[in-house]
């Protein structure tokens, strides 16, 4: 029996929030494993979205009938002030008897006003983690995580963190095979799991103003293995140890060394998941010995490398810990 996914979509909704998701569960039926896509709104018809584009052919969550898996997706006004009553209304006529409910950035919004995560942990788009915290106390909120599965609710980080929800869900039915196809197919990163940071080093960095420190911290990024000692980044950025110690604190707010372990750091992340044991992702990262790298763990994730990989070494994505 095909499995049938409800998309409850909204006028002002973030149109990826809709098309990620189901891009991936299309591309599963191409594989041969259907899912029936339904797009449900408050009062059916035409729903456009924050970019303008007209959604069609929705229908109300009365007329959609049964579905397997309902996605609540995200808008900017659900953060912004509490879901009207229609929206609500969708929202639990479809959550009442799915097996699975999902939402997409801020559609978490919607389930804590419902009152469904409470004593439940969830996730959100970084920037609204802490307004949903706030005006649900008894939602535990995880500000970092990709996605957070807690029972038969999966909540997703922002926008293109729904790609990475879909491509769970596809795991959890047809296997993790199938969502390596289908991620390949798509170009994106499989291995993005539901406890992996929103951020990487990379993308946390402020772009710093002067070309000796971008030029240096473009060349880490590209090799974190090489020799990145304060001389040798240094001699790189045609600086003094001290001008670039200087450079680093007033651009970027850190040390040289604690920027680049950081650098390193994500490097073994994705080298361990990527399936190197320890001792090749301590060596391939530039962290060196299997100790200095399960120091850096410690340090920065409070873990070890090992359980890092333990969990995190699926689209799936860990269940909150007891």
């Amino acid at each position: 029996m095909t499995h049938r996914v409800g998309f409850l979509v909204f006028d002002g909704v973030t149109m990826l929030d809709v098309s990620g998701p189901a891009e991936v569960l299309h591309q599963s039926g191409r594989l041969g494993h259907p899912y029936e896509l339904v797009l449900v709104s408050p009062h059916g018809g035409a729903v456009t979205a924050a970019n303008g584009l007209t959604l069609t052919g929705t229908v109300t969550a009365v007329d959609a009938g049964p579905v397997d898996t309902i996605v609540v997706t995200g808008g900017d006004r659900l953060a912004q002030q509490p879901a009207e009553e229609a929206l609500l209304s969708a929202a639990r006529t479809l959550t009442d008897h799915s097996a699975r409910v999902t939402s997409v950035c801020t559609g978490a919004f919607v389930l804590a006003q419902l009152g469904l995560l409470d004593g439940r942990s969830a996730t959100t788009h970084w920037r609204q983690a802490e307004t949903l915290a706030r005006r649900y106390p008894r939602v535990r909120v995880e500000p970092d995580a990709i996605h957070v599965r807690d029972g038969r609710f999966v909540t997703s980080a922002g926008i293109s963190a729904g790609i990475d929800l879909a491509l769970a869900l596809v795991e959890d039915d047809h296997g993790a095979d199938v969502a390596r196809d289908i991620a390949r197919e798509l170009v994106v990163f499989m291995q993005r799991p539901g406890g992996q940071s929103q951020f990487s080093t990379a993308t946390a960095t402020r772009p710093p103003r002067t070309d000796p420190l971008r030029s240096l911290i473009a060349s880490v990024l590209a090799d974190p293995a090489g020799d990145h000692s304060l001389p040798a980044m240094a001699a790189t950025a045609a600086v003094s140890p001290r001008h670039l110690t200087r450079l680093f604190r007033t651009e970027l707010g850190t040390t040289p060394a604690r920027w680049v372990e950081r650098v390193r750091l994500d490097r073994a992340q994705h080298l361990l998941l990527e399936g190197h044991s320890v001792t090749s992702a301590a060596h391939h990262s530039g962290l060196g010995t299997d100790e200095t790298l399960r120091r850096a763990f410690a340090r920065h994730l409070d873990t070890t490398p090992t359980h890092y990989r333990s969990r995190f070494a699926s689209t799936r994505g860990p269940s909150p810990m007891p």
